[in-house]
């Protein structure tokens, strides 16, 4: 009985002293020792107390189990070894996250700049009236573009650029704007344009379009820049047709208006503008007469715009500030991540040097680009001519700015007729392998030309109206632009011949070349990326590589815009092996190649884009240190494929 009731006793006191267990069952191996045979109820009792009482425990010979008291688990965690490898697995962690960060931030820094979606790849220009019809009216229209989106993809197109589909006198056939927030119904609904851009961009294409801020004594088509309205009783002033007033930007209400006209499309989706013909935004407040070029001419028979100065309707000072205003309003819609929105300028027969003004200064931007449409203004072609336009606007670019370069546009005469058939692939390989963004019209991949002389009884020059013919999509009626009886312009008389459908089935045509060009600028650093060194020219051909730190290879760019020329690389570049391989050429047969670079023969508008293994590229020469240019500086890293900028 006394040793029942010792049992009693001491379980007890367990329960008294202990907290609860929740429901875990004790290790009886540790819990339930047997006492030694000399111990007694009392000293049991003793041992219970001891463990909740301010004595310090002895642990030794017991194990952590589940369920244990918290102030048990402490005395544990405070081993030497539970609480090393606890310290030694902390400091590990902080290490690991600060070594993150650190490698994150070195990343930023050293990483350049992404290239942004106009940056990336071709524009494509369209005029909207001749590219497809799609409800047999004989105009093309916003439904149309919308069904060849195919087709543009299938290009590498990036950027989609829309001219002008205002609601309009259509006078001048682009500018004769009448409202700024409507779509003409010539060319569809609101509801055809929102489609079209959710199309677009659904492609992985990006959309943008044109604005044209109208605004000279002498119109720039000639006669009186004046015009009596007899509603108003007043005379108004337009510096290009009387259906194009002026805006008088020096009103603070028309800034406004432009702003919200501005607003009303970027919510639409618009991811950019074009805004033409800048210079001529402003006017002296006096508007004086303007002076005579020839001043013993008669002032009466002063007809022609070419015969004044325009000292006080161009070029204004004040001018810079509405293109900035423009910027500002654009980059209030480019806070969303990947919807930075595109601001192009075009600047009207201005010099290099004052058409580059429109990129804006160090840290007040403009333009991301103005448009550089030199190329377009040569109706002879040869090595030399090709080369001062290139070296003239990379010398005159401000540091750090983005290229672009185009062969045509819908107020110039088609590279076809200015320059031959056979300037077509060696122009489109210029503009592939030159750094920057390559601008394309549409028609071009294709080789279009003019159509013959017409006359609609219009009161302008209408040579501006032949380039703007309908795309000639394949040999049926109409070139398979429209179904109507009649369209707005004739097609060309070549169409049978020079159309898409017929190009996509010849692999020597100027379209797979055209589509092998887009691929490789599109997957190629040295193109998209690397620098610009120029080798050599003369009245036939011009010379120049594409290179980039850590990529020990080069492209040797070579085009002939003369007659036939054999040429020696070995004299252009030290080291050079007997024979390099064809990358691309004008003459698809010739792809995959070798030829010998101690006389390479190349044939009128014959183009060839060689590729060379070297680790001893131009730039870091100093023969060539005045001779190479880059946008936006950038190494390769083989190891980590990766770009940065501490070469």
């Amino acid at each position: 009985m006394a040793e029942d009731k010792s049992k009693r006793d001491s379980i007890g006191m367990n329960m008294k002293g202990c907290q609860t267990n929740n429901g875990f069952v004790h290790n009886e191996d540790i819990l339930e020792q047997t006492p030694d045979t000399g111990s007694t109820a009392g000293n049991l009792q003793h041992s219970t107390m001891s463990i909740l009482g301010s004595q310090e425990p002895d642990f030794k010979g017991i194990q952590p189990y589940a369920g244990m008291p918290k102030e048990v688990l402490f005395q544990f965690s405070g081993q030497a070894r539970y609480r090393i490898p606890r310290e030694i697995l902390f400091w590990l962690a902080v290490a690991s996250v600060l070594v993150l960060i650190a490698a994150t931030i070195a990343i930023i820094i050293l990483s350049p700049k992404c290239l942004d979606w106009w940056q990336e790849g071709p524009m494509y220009r369209i005029y909207p009236r001749s590219f497809k019809d799609s409800n047999k009216d004989g105009n093309g229209d916003l439904k149309g573009i919308q069904d060849k989106l195919d087709y543009i993809t299938a290009l590498n197109v990036k950027t989609v650029w829309i001219t002008s589909f205002y609601k309009s006198s259509l006078k001048d056939f682009r500018y004769g704007v009448e409202d700024f927030q409507q779509v003409d119904p010539i060319f569809g609904t609101m509801e055809d344009f929102e489609n079209l851009v959710a199309a677009i961009h659904d492609k992985g294409s990006v959309n943008g379009t044109t604005m044209q801020p109208e605004e000279q004594a002498l119109s720039v088509y000639g006669n009186s820049s004046w015009h009596f309205d007899e509603v108003r009783n007043q005379c108004y002033f337009h510096q290009f047709m009387k259906e194009q007033p002026d805006l008088n930007f020096h009103n603070p209400d028309v800034q406004e208006e432009i702003k919200e006209i501005l607003q009303f499309w970027l919510t639409k989706g618009v991811d950019g503008f074009s805004f033409d013909a800048v210079k001529f935004l402003l006017e002296a407040k006096h508007l004086r007469d303007e002076i005579q070029v020839n001043k013993t001419q008669i002032p009466d028979t002063v007809t022609q715009y070419s015969e004044l100065y325009h000292d006080f309707t161009t070029t204004q000072v004040g001018m810079h500030d509405i293109v900035r205003s423009f910027r500002q309003t654009m980059d209030q819609y480019s806070t969303e991540p990947g919807r930075y929105r595109f601001m192009g300028t075009e600047a009207y027969a201005e010099t290099i040097d004052r058409t580059v003004m429109y990129y804006g200064l160090p840290f007040i931007q403009e333009a991301d680009f103005p448009f550089n449409n030199y190329l377009t203004m040569l109706d002879t072609v040869s090595g030399n001519s090709v080369y001062e336009v290139i070296t003239s606007w990379m010398e005159n670019m401000p540091e750090g700015k983005w290229p672009n370069w185009m062969i045509g546009g819908p107020d110039s005469s088609r590279l076809t007729s200015r320059l031959g058939n056979e300037y077509v692939n060696v122009m489109n390989m210029l503009l592939f392998t030159l750094p920057g963004t390559p601008i394309t019209y549409y028609g071009e991949e294709i080789g279009m030309g003019n159509i013959v002389a017409i006359n609609l009884n219009e009161s302008y020059d209408t040579n501006t109206l032949l380039s703007k013919s309908p795309m000639q999509w394949d040999n049926s009626s109409n070139a398979g632009f429209s179904e109507a009886s009649h369209t707005w312009l004739p097609t060309n008389s070549d169409y049978h011949t020079v159309n898409v459908d017929v190009q996509k089935t010849q692999p020597r045509s100027a379209l797979k070349l055209y589509q092998d060009l887009s691929l490789l600028h599109a997957n190629e650093l040295l193109l998209n990326r690397g620098w610009f060194c120029h080798l050599r020219n003369d009245s036939h051909y011009v010379v120049y590589t594409r290179e980039l730190d850590g990529i020990d290879r080069i492209f040797i760019v070579v085009l002939n815009f003369g007659e036939s020329t054999l040429l020696n690389l070995q004299n252009m570049i030290s080291g050079l092996p007997a024979t390099v391989r064809i990358r691309l050429s004008t003459n698809s047969a010739n792809k995959g190649s070798e030829v010998d670079t101690s006389g390479i023969f190349l044939d009128k508008g014959e183009g060839l884009i060689l590729e060379h293994n070297t680790k001893n590229l131009l730039h870091r020469q100093t023969a060539f240190r005045d001779r190479c240019f880059v946008s936006n500086r950038a190494c390769y890293s083989s190891v980590l494929n990766i770009l940065y900028t501490s070469c």
